[in-house]
């Protein structure tokens, strides 16, 4: 934000001070809205955007530091300079302790107001970022962008929606690449605590001696290497939320003292014996089965209990066929806005191949590959030729459709619905021109209307 970008609100019942104060700081590069009555201004605050107020502390009606008192109610992130000419040491603590951002006594030097003033621009274009950058991971992170209609995401968006209000710990399980963290985000982003961090460690990333003074801090000289104090992932999260992924992996020294933070908010750093009170969510994620983790020794029952509060089972993407399609057009979309890809679009021939297969990577698998089809496709449209060959493999595609089906089932019933499901697609692909569908499948025309007749099928 440069001067010309920041807009001054001035209020002042002096008119004499405003049109000197409107001069100086118009001519200084500033836009400038000079009122001499605080109750027309603050209606202007209202529907404005106002960058920085300056504002006279003894008026008539509406004092500045009432002024003060609602720009901070109301718009938190704008600084207010408070203007008088009956300056103390008292009435300057006074505001200060409320929330104005300077306190100058008339007379000023212009120097003197134009420092402070420049000081308050950039604290205000500081906020203005930070504000576009917490909005703009609300909107990447809310719970719109998990993507899927269903029933098992549907589920998982449910109990997002309802554990979200609350303080208690959540645990998300699923496979690799199923999108855990883009949960635990939806999960923060739902909550009260939005405006306050969301701070994300993989316990598997690092050693156990890393990962303690990552998560706790340590002091100055508690270790070789400790050459200042640094504050851990808690203290970053304090008012936020703290996301533990791949929990599991978390040694059971880390295990016990992760236990007393939840049971007790506090602890210490490395080093220190000072104890820190921190208000945070947990949110826990892992791959593996914890509670087979706990039978076998490898996690402690008690600590599992306290994170297993709320338990999210996300499910993989091979149970959410479905959502296949949707998921292709959202990243296709986001690739284009994001990195300047051409637009290109699946054919139903490649979704269909898409949707049959059995996807171990999950969604980021398929993220990747819609990636790799979008730059690598010499044309506009993605067809099934355009695909890897694991995807493109007749037999990966056969047993993903037979690992669909129940275990116990009649083998004559189910051949039964195979083929009259088969006979249904080749008919829709041929436009339900009959001779085309036998083709399709090989077969004659006659025998495929004795297979319409048997399994009662209309041919048109």
């Amino acid at each position: 934000m440069n001067d010309q970008q920041t807009h001054i609100l001035i209020i002042d019942d002096e008119k004499n001070y405003l049109l000197v104060l409107e001069t100086l700081l118009s001519d200084a590069g500033y836009t400038v809205t000079a009122l001499n009555d605080p109750e027309s201004a603050l209606t202007f605050l209202e529907d404005s955007e106002v960058d920085v107020v300056v504002t006279d502390m003894k008026m008539p009606k509406i004092s500045g530091r009432e002024v003060l008192e609602h720009v901070r109610k109301n718009y938190p992130h704008v600084p207010v300079l408070i203007m008088t000419a009956f300056g103390s040491i008292e009435s300057a603590v006074e505001v200060m302790k409320f929330g104005a951002f300077d306190y100058i006594t008339k007379p000023f030097s212009n120097d003197e107001l134009l420092l402070s003033l420049q000081n308050a621009s950039e604290l205000s274009r500081v906020h203005r970022r930070y504000q576009l950058l917490h909005e703009n991971l609300e909107e990447r992170y809310g719970l719109h962008q998990i993507i899927g209609r269903s029933k098992g995401i549907r589920s998982v968006l449910t109990m997002v929606d309802r554990a979200a209000p609350s303080k208690s710990s959540v645990l998300i399980t699923g496979e690799s690449g199923t999108g855990k963290e883009l949960v635990a985000r939806a999960i923060h982003f739902a909550s009260p605590r939005k405006d306050g961090p969301f701070v994300s460690v993989n316990c598997m990333a690092l050693n156990p001696g890393v990962l303690e003074s990552e998560l706790f801090g340590h002091e100055k000289g508690s270790f070789t290497g400790a050459v200042a104090l640094r504050r851990g992932r808690f203290e970053l999260a304090d008012g936020g939320t703290l996301f533990l992924d791949e929990i599991g992996e978390l040694s059971h020294d880390l295990q016990v003292k992760l236990l007393r933070v939840l049971q007790e908010r506090k602890f210490e750093r490395v080093g220190g014996s000072e104890e820190i009170e921190v208000d945070i969510r947990i949110v826990t994620a892992t791959n593996k089965d914890l509670q087979a983790e706990v039978e076998a020794g490898n996690f402690r029952e008690d600590l599992y209990y306290r994170l297993n509060v709320v338990h999210l089972v996300l499910p993989p993407l091979r149970e959410r066929r479905e959502d296949i399609p949707l998921l292709v057009a959202h990243f296709v979309e986001t690739m284009v806005r994001e990195n300047g890809l051409t637009p290109k679009v699946f054919t139903p021939e490649a979704l269909d191949f898409l949707c049959g297969y059995e996807w171990p990577g999950n969604i980021r698998q398929l993220e990747n590959l819609v990636e790799r089809c979008m730059v690598m496709a010499p044309s506009d449209s993605i067809d099934v030729q355009d695909l890897p060959q694991e995807i493109r493999d007749e037999e990966t595609q056969l047993k993903s459709a037979v690992d669909l089906l129940p275990v116990e089932l009649n083998l004559a019933d189910t051949m039964d619905k195979l083929e009259a499901a088969l006979v249904r697609r080749a008919l829709a692909r041929a436009d339900f021109v009959q001779v085309k569908a036998a083709e399709l499948l090989g077969i004659s025309k006659s025998l495929l209307q004795y297979k319409l007749r048997k399994y009662g099928i209309t041919g048109h």
